[in-house]
């Protein structure tokens, strides 16, 4: 059983938002938190459980909803504060309610949002998320201010030093390929998350660290349906074909995830737990594997950790209300360890 502290309780409440050298790897001194700027979305979630996804022209009563911040980057964001990170993030919101209370909740998981403006033209991104008693969803994004991130916005952070860049593709796409080239010439690792699926030119992207898809979005870069394990292996090696990337790794939910690294391939198990929603555990077992992977240099050892990280967010309802804090995460490892023991 795990035991969750009261702050912990309180992170995942069903409630609507009222350069160090070693071994030939950049990682962070362990006497400071790493620095994480999150290029990306930040959206209003309405999420409305529902016994199954209707069919063509059917009506189904819902069981109830409710308002939770979210968006790709924002999730991928307040993971990495959650965890321990020194976090920035870069992107718009509308000038409305929903903006208001997005921005109040980046302030109280202490995200700088200097960089995050007010768009008068557009409105703040939503997300209208269907959720299956499974645990499994779909997801309808309206973008809205998302879309109006510039340049600007994004050379004006990049005059500040980070650990590592997030993105996602929930943005322009000449904004991701601004900011991976940004990162390029300042060293700082890149890591892209690939969803929503698209179809995407990732020859664009020189000097791309970690290319992290799941099935669905490496089914829409290569053409390769993953259904299994095999599958999946097949497709990482013509992702880092294509983008260049020196780890790409998909994430296949309660399969695990695979890693392709120059040639090699190797498959990561996931945790065993009971899901509840889905929503958010991409997002932060890409912002955990992050963090892992600059703070100590190991990609195998930063993937079980980010599979950790993934398997406690499916166990709350809500994209950012799910994700856990880094002292709930070493709990659960921990357990797992002694259960593997017995």
């Amino acid at each position: 059983m795990l035991l969750l502290s009261d702050k912990s309780k309180k992170l995942f409440d069903l409630q609507p938002i009222d350069d160090f050298i070693e071994g030939g790897k950049k990682t962070v001194p362990q006497t400071r938190k790493p620095s994480i700027l999150v290029v990306g979305s930040v959206n209003m979630d309405l999420v409305l459980r529902t016994p199954r996804i209707p069919k063509s022209g059917e009506s189904l009563i819902g069981e109830f909803y409710l308002y939770v911040p979210g968006g790709k980057g924002a999730n991928q964001a307040v993971a990495a504060a959650r965890l321990g990170a020194s976090v920035t993030f870069v992107g718009r919101v509308g000038e409305d309610n929903h903006g208001v209370r997005l921005k109040e909740q980046f302030r109280k998981e202490g995200i700088c949002t200097d960089f995050l403006k007010d768009d008068r033209e557009n409105q703040t991104g939503l997300a209208v998320i269907l959720l299956e008693e499974t645990g499994d969803n779909r997801i309808l994004v309206y973008p809205g201010a998302n879309m109006a991130i510039d340049m600007n916005d994004v050379e004006g952070a990049f005059a500040r030093d980070y650990d590592a860049v997030l993105l996602q593709l929930e943005v322009p796409r000449d904004v991701v390929v601004k900011a991976c080239h940004l990162a390029r010439e300042k060293n700082i690792p890149a890591i892209l998350d690939a969803g929503p699926a698209q179809a995407f030119p990732l020859e664009q992207l020189a000097g791309l660290k970690i290319l992290t898809p799941n099935e669905t979005e490496t089914c829409a870069l290569t053409g390769i349906e993953v259904n299994t394990v095999e599958d999946a292996e097949r497709a990482a090696k013509v992702l880092a074909e294509k983008s260049k990337a020196a780890f790409v790794v998909i994430k296949m939910g309660s399969k695990g995830a695979i890693l392709y690294d120059n040639g090699h391939v190797e498959h990561f198990p996931a945790y065993r737990v009971r899901a509840v929603d889905t929503t958010a555990a991409g997002d932060a077992f890409t912002a955990a594997m992050a963090i892992h992977y600059v703070q100590h240099g190991d990609i195998r050892e930063a993937i079980r950790y980010a599979n950790a990280v993934g398997a406690l967010t499916v166990t709350r309802m809500g994209a950012q209300p799910s994700l856990p804090i880094s002292e709930e995460v070493e709990l659960f490892l921990n357990n797992s360890i002694d259960n593997e023991q017995r």
